[in-house]
């Protein structure tokens, strides 16, 4: 059996790749364009670029379009949607979709500069260097002169060598694999996402809480001089209202873990989900477009007796031709495939990182949260004097956990 043999440009470790150039897509405050053509631009900050440049959501998206006919072998990251999907506005304002897409764009830009192949490529770079007024034509234009990676690729012709003789059923198996942990992690996103809200939900409860304390504390809810209770009260009406301040502490404490679950936990997950949603894609191309391509080439084959003697000797020619460059782009595609499939088996340690990251913001800001809620008990316990002391709720039976 033929063992695989990889090439000079084998998969990089994680660390490589998490190393590669960061960046940032920032949203530039005011749109452009005329009146009713108004439009946002996203500035592209690079590391590895170093000057930023400005981009419309167009021009990402043609250089998607271009990126998927260069590399039609390799994993595309998926671009963010371009509209409001239909019934989006129903749970999110315009201001968060556009948020989200800044969100989508960046990932998007952050995978293809972790790519090892793309991330060299001439494309990118004329995207990241390019006057914003042409860089849509620079990039047609570019993409033209090179055409697509199996003409530019000196392995082209030859990677079948440094493939196993098993690579198909690899291939599917491991297609199989991956489409199973996407829905498992599409589960993980969405359950985060949900505590993320909730966070932000708990923070806007507390404030109205601070605010029904702070009205209950005013002058306003002073009762009649009549009451038996009126100087009493009033001790515990100034008492209120100071507490009522508290409460906006632990609201912003609550609104800090929102966002705090949301950029380290469901951006991580949605970066890593974009990962394998480019990875399923690449698989449906495979089967959908190269294949078929390769057994319609094959079904153009002449008969050996009879269309060979009907048909002039340079049409069989470039028929031949044909069916062999087909072949060969049949092997690169395998070949390009078992490659992507070893980069997304390289991330895959990702999610243990994500993981950490989740149980440390959870017991850090269950800490922080409940010495504050603490700190309010003996605060409670000044306002009624005379009163006895207010005692401690009790312990949980519950075993303590330890995280080592």
């Amino acid at each position: 059996m033929r063992v695989a043999m990889e090439p000079a440009s084998s998969t990089p470790m994680l660390e490589d790749l998490l190393q590669r150039d960061s960046l940032k897509v920032e949203m530039v405050p005011e749109k452009k364009g005329i009146l009713f053509l108004k439009h946002v631009e996203y500035k592209v900050i690079s590391q590895h670029f170093i000057l930023p440049v400005s981009r419309r959501y167009s021009d990402f998206d043609v250089f998607h379009a271009l990126l998927l006919q260069r590399f039609i072998y390799r994993m595309v990251p998926p671009l963010p949607p371009k509209r409001v999907l239909k019934g989006v506005l129903r749970h999110k304002s315009k201001g968060d979709f556009i948020e989200s897409r800044r969100r989508g764009l960046q990932r998007f830009m952050t995978l293809v500069l972790r790519h090892p192949i793309i991330s060299g490529d001439e494309l990118l770079k004329v995207f990241m260097t390019a006057n914003s007024a042409d860089v849509q034509v620079k990039l047609r234009e570019t993409f033209k002169r090179i055409g697509d990676e199996y003409i530019t690729c000196p392995m082209s012709t030859i990677v079948k060598r440094f493939m196993p003789d098993d690579i198909k059923t690899q291939t599917e198996a491991n297609r199989e694999f991956i489409c199973k942990i996407v829905s498992s992690f599409h589960k993980l996103r969405n359950i985060t996402e949900r505590m993320s809200q909730r966070s932000h939900e708990n923070s806007r409860d507390l404030v109205m809480f601070g605010k029904d304390l702070r009205a209950l504390g005013s002058e306003k809810a002073q009762p009649p001089q009549v009451a038996e209770a009126a100087p009493s009260w009033k001790r515990h009406r100034q008492s209120i209202h100071g507490l009522s301040e508290e409460f906006q502490v632990l609201a912003d404490m609550a609104a800090l873990q929102g966002e705090k679950e949301e950029d380290e936990v469901v951006e991580r997950l949605n970066l890593f989900l974009d990962l394998l949603q480019s990875y399923k894609d690449l698989c449906d191309r495979h089967q959908s477009g190269v294949l078929l391509e390769h057994q319609r080439a094959l079904q153009r084959r002449p008969e050996p007796l009879t269309e060979l003697l009907e048909q002039p000797e340079s049409r069989l020619s470039q028929q031949e031709n044909a069916i062999v460059t087909m072949e060969l782009r049949s092997y690169f595609s395998l070949f390009c495939l078992h490659q992507e499939t070893q980069l997304v088996f390289t991330h895959l340690p990702l999610s243990t990182n994500i993981l950490g990251a989740f149980i440390q913001s959870q017991m850090q800001h269950h800490k922080e949260m409940g010495e504050f809620w603490s700190d309010l008990l003996p605060k409670l316990e000044t306002i009624f004097e005379g009163n006895p002391v207010i005692s401690p709720p009790p312990r949980s039976p519950c075993r303590r956990i330890i995280f080592t």
